[in-house]
């Protein structure tokens, strides 16, 4: 059973990042306090920082099951959902209807919420959301979702430009700007891992490493949050079992190599067939395969094979 509880401490993990009124998103497992942060962060940027704030609450899980929300949303401004399908409904009419400079939104799970988040924030709104995912890449190989973090499209080099990067002449590039510049994945409660967002996508699809923000809570010190810059998922404390089955999952999906290199999934991911070329090999074998049938029809009625280029 799921209860809602408010807990405060979380603001000083994003503090600087609030300032620079930047839409973020918070990825992490279920469980691992992604809600109960952005309650917290409702009351600070509405009662603190006086922004308009609108809460777009499903399951009403921010600010509680009842007519009048909890007062742990401070002053910001509550929207609930009758319709959970409908929550992207909601979403665009919160921002036309309420003036908001900050909408809040939990759990992001379906592509007409990724593309109502890319509306809004196309229209100059802040947007604070979160995901379920562990890892960046679970965003990036996720159909529904990838949008969030710009997207990805198969590009065919020319024979010139494939020689200087290096690379085979399709390559996986981000489709767009993202619609999160900033992204927290919550390994833990006191361990969170701040990419920016272009970058680390950009970086991930060449096979490279990004550089990161590991953001940790220091109980020694009264909560207070340290900030270090490090090569993404190097350190030893950043959840090596997670990583593990993460690493597992993605062998699964591209098939393993063998390499203990943990990104090298990233350098296979130009192998991957988009739509378009898997159309074309299923027109290629079907081809193929009646020109087989053909030929061994024609040898058995002692008829000479027919040639391609008189088929009708």
């Amino acid at each position: 059973c799921r209860v809602g509880r408010a807990v405060s401490g979380h603001v000083g993990m994003v503090q600087d990042l609030l300032e620079r009124n930047e839409s973020m998103l918070f990825l992490g497992r279920p469980g691992v306090g992604k809600t109960t942060v952005i309650r917290e962060l409702a009351r600070v940027l509405s009662d603190e920082l006086h922004k308009r704030v609108v809460i777009v609450d499903t399951s009403n899980e921010i600010g509680g099951d009842g007519d009048v929300p909890h007062h742990a949303i401070g002053s910001a401004r509550r929207m609930q959902v009758a319709d959970p399908s409908q929550q992207h409904r909601v979403m665009i009419e919160a921002v036309e209807n309420h003036m908001p400079q900050i909408v809040i939104v939990d759990e992001i799970g379906t592509e007409a919420e990724a593309l109502a988040c890319r509306t809004i924030a196309e229209r100059g709104v802040i947007l604070i959301g979160t995901a379920h995912g562990q890892f960046l890449e679970n965003l990036i190989k996720n159909p529904t979702l990838s949008d969030l973090v710009g997207g990805v499209h198969t590009v065919t080099l020319g024979d010139d430009e494939a020689r200087i990067r290096g690379t085979s002449k399709s390559i996986l590039e981000r489709k767009a700007p993202p619609t999160f510049p900033v992204l927290l994945e919550m390994r833990e409660r006191d361990l969170w891992v701040t990419h920016r967002v272009e970058e680390s996508v950009d970086a991930l699809l060449q096979g490279k490493r990004p550089h990161v923000q590991v953001r940790t809570r220091d109980a020694a010190r009264k909560g207070e949050c340290r900030i270090e810059t490090s090569l993404y998922d190097l350190e030893p404390n950043l959840g090596q079992k997670s990583r593990a089955v993460s690493e597992l999952e993605i062998d699964a999906a591209f098939g393993s190599t063998g390499s203990a290199e943990p990104y090298s999934w990233a350098q296979r991911l130009g192998s991957v067939p988009d739509k378009d070329f898997l159309e074309d090999q299923m027109v290629s074998a079907f081809e193929a395969e009646r020109e087989s049938r053909w030929s061994y029809l024609s040898s058995r009625r002692g008829r000479k094979p027919r040639n391609k280029a008189t088929r009708h």
